[in-house]
């Protein structure tokens, strides 16, 4: 679309534009900025479905709110590029999610604006919470905290824990939970329920409607309002059973209300910008609203890549002779091992399309399950399981297992309880950032005792380590794999069980020794062919196992080389290079260990090429490794 047909949106840099307009340019303004994210996002993947649907509410907000004195604090953060948008960032969206362009998500660091920067789910109202208490010692009693959370998002504990905190603190927080059914799959669980039986009940609407009018918003403290509030919930429970959840956490309640209605949502939030204390707005939106395809399929349509932007269909890549992807591997791998064996299981906390676990939900309905974004609970859930005899397989992202550490050490290696643990997304990601690359989990998980660890180097064996992993008494068990296509097309070949803790030599040398785990040694194959041309001879060692790590193949590769090179898509400190290096000193090894892997600091967003190259892991790099190593 050209700039000329955004007439209310040229107007608009920052929230102080948007306080300059009529009720009837806010709604122009709304249908602008939806058409402008869909215009850009189709040539531009990002999250869609999550920003289209919040653009009234984000509107509003900064309508009402004096933004950057307020703080607005977005949870998760996929929906907030209207945010972006009108904040300063408007000629800058194209760069979205590419190298050294915005990042998808808030960031402290890219605009005054992003009060916090979030990337995972359910920790807005906390932080919220805590400057919400910070800023009343400091005696400022007029700062508004804003924390919007999604419905999926409000399904993590640590939603609730903030809520509980919240409710007794007397803190000057409104909390705008955004209640559209879905997270990045439907939502589940009963609180998905509950808000359901909340938004369907006309009586209580009208009712709530009602008083809300004749008493008005300001929160006085009249015998009236006194009255109704010792009342309230027993009217409310009356109407709509268990509807109050919120209130009995200290939390004054308000809604639902159409998250569509510009109009509405300014007067709604003038009125609640007078209420001190604590206070929740439920209100209801459509998930990729204003693009009837993403309406349809929001779970599809959440990340799209590309699209048309007039029809809204998909942009299909022609996939034949293409390897599948990883977690399509997995999906299809837990099925086959699933009918095998009636003790298998599989859990995700929330990402049954994204880790491929949807494909066992459709077969084995009864055998997989969502437990919601609720990691800790998945994991220890998992536990559960297994200590009654049970094979569950967890598959949690390697970022957000982060947030299950703590269930790992103590509810599962301690206990030595047959949990296989499949890591999708090991490694760095691409676009979506540092919120989201799997770096840490090797580097993290190596000290925890009683574990094993494992990375496959292609399709084959990722179905090979979850058939090992299946066996009887094999204990804790983590599979750590890349996000995005395995190596070979023809992955469906018989299982074959590995050996734990050995590895195996995918060609040998005589120069140097390059010692790999996971995907990533097929970057090293690649620049080992390339150094044949250089006349040195370079040997690949496929570790597979971090832990137990081979250590009689070590001491094979340092009889036989004078080099050795370590090669990881994690963090250098505490990982595979860590592991190799350790062993060298302890025994005293002659040999020199070159370690390469993901240096001390937070990686940014782009494409795997442009941070594998930044980072120093590219084929490029190894060769440059192995060359210089040559030279002395």
């Amino acid at each position: 679309m050209e700039k000329l047909q955004y007439k209310v949106l040229e107007k608009v840099s920052t929230p102080q534009d948007i306080k300059k307009l009529t009720q009837l340019e806010l709604k122009t303004l709304c249908d602008e900025i939806r058409a402008y994210i869909i215009d850009v996002l189709a040539n531009n993947p990002g999250h869609l479905a999550s920003s289209l649907g919040t653009v009234e509410l984000t509107v509003a907000l900064h309508y009402v709110f004096n933004t950057p004195d307020d703080k607005l604090i977005w949870d998760v953060g996929h929906q907030a590029y209207s945010h972006k948008i009108i904040t300063g960032r408007k000629d800058k969206f194209h760069t979205i999610r590419t190298y050294n362009g915005l990042s998808g998500f808030p960031k402290m660091d890219e605009s005054q604006y992003d009060s916090f920067g979030t990337g995972h789910s359910s920790t807005s109202i906390s932080a919220a919470l805590g400057m919400a208490m910070a800023s009343a010692l400091e005696g400022n009693k007029s700062r508004q905290h804003i924390a919007v959370i999604g419905d999926g998002s409000m399904t993590g504990g640590m939603a609730f824990e903030g809520l509980n905190h919240a409710g007794v603190s007397k803190a000057n927080l409104l909390v705008i939970l955004n209640d559209n059914g879905i997270a990045i799959d439907k939502s589940v669980g009963a609180l998905s329920r509950y808000l359901t039986t909340i938004t369907t009940s006309s009586a209580y609407n009208r009712l709530k409607n009602k008083i809300w009018d004749f008493y008005g918003a300001d929160d006085k403290g009249s015998k009236q309002k006194n009255f109704f509030r010792k009342i309230g919930v027993s009217l409310k429970s009356a109407i709509v059973k268990q509807s109050n959840l919120f209130e009995a956490l200290n939390f004054r309640y308000f809604g639902p209300i159409d998250g569509h209605d510009v109009e509405n949502l300014t007067k709604i939030l003038t009125k609640l910008s007078k209420i001190q204390g604590p206070k929740l707005l439920h209100i209801v939106t459509k998930k990729g609203k204003g693009l009837k395809e993403a309406e349809k399929n929001p779970i599809v349509y959440h990340a799209p890549g590309l699209f048309d932007a007039n029809t809204g269909k998909q942009v299909v890549e022609a996939c034949d002779n293409k390897p599948l992807k990883y977690q399509d591997i997995f999906g299809y791998t837990i099925v086959e091992l699933a009918e095998r064996n009636p003790k298998i299981l599989g859990i995700t906390p929330a990402m049954p399309t994204g880790c491929s676990l949807n494909i066992m939900m459709e077969k084995m309905p009864g055998r997989a399950f969502d437990v919601g974004i609720a990691e800790q609970h998945a994991v220890t859930f998992a536990a559960g399981l297994a200590a009654q005899g049970m094979t569950p397989f967890c598959n949690i992202y390697s970022s957000f297992m982060q947030r299950a550490y703590d269930q790992v050490v103590h509810d599962v290696a301690l206990q030595k309880l047959n949990v296989v643990f499949c890591l999708d997304r090991g490694g760095l990601v691409g676009e979506d950032g540092a919120t989201h690359h799997g770096v840490f989990d090797l580097a993290y998980f190596r000290p925890i005792p009683n574990l094993t660890i494992a990375s496959p180097l292609n399709e084959n064996e990722l179905r090979n380590m979850m058939y090992t992993a299946q066996k009887d008494n094999m204990g804790p068990f983590v599979i750590r794999y890349p996000r995005g296509g395995s190596v070979n097309v023809d992955w469906k070949k018989p299982f074959k069980e590995i050996e734990v803790g050995k590895g195996r030599c995918l060609r040998s040398g005589k120069d140097i020794a390059i010692l790999s785990i996971g995907h990533i040694g097929n970057s090293a194959l690649q620049a080992a062919s390339i150094a044949d041309t250089l006349g040195i001879e370079v040997g690949v060692y496929d570790m597979r196992f971090l832990k137990p790590i081979d250590e009689s193949l070590i001491h094979e590769v340092a009889k036989t080389y004078s080099h050795i090179i370590t090669i990881e898509d994690g963090v250098l400190k505490g990982g595979l290079g860590s592991a190799v290096a350790e062993f060298v000193a302890d025994n005293k090894l002659k040999v020199e260990v070159h370690r390469m892997g993901i240096p001390d600091s937070f990686v940014a967003h782009g494409s795997l090429r442009e941070l594998h190259k930044e980072c120093r892991i590219d084929t490029d790099a190894i060769v440059e490794k192995i060359t210089d190593i040559a030279k002395k």
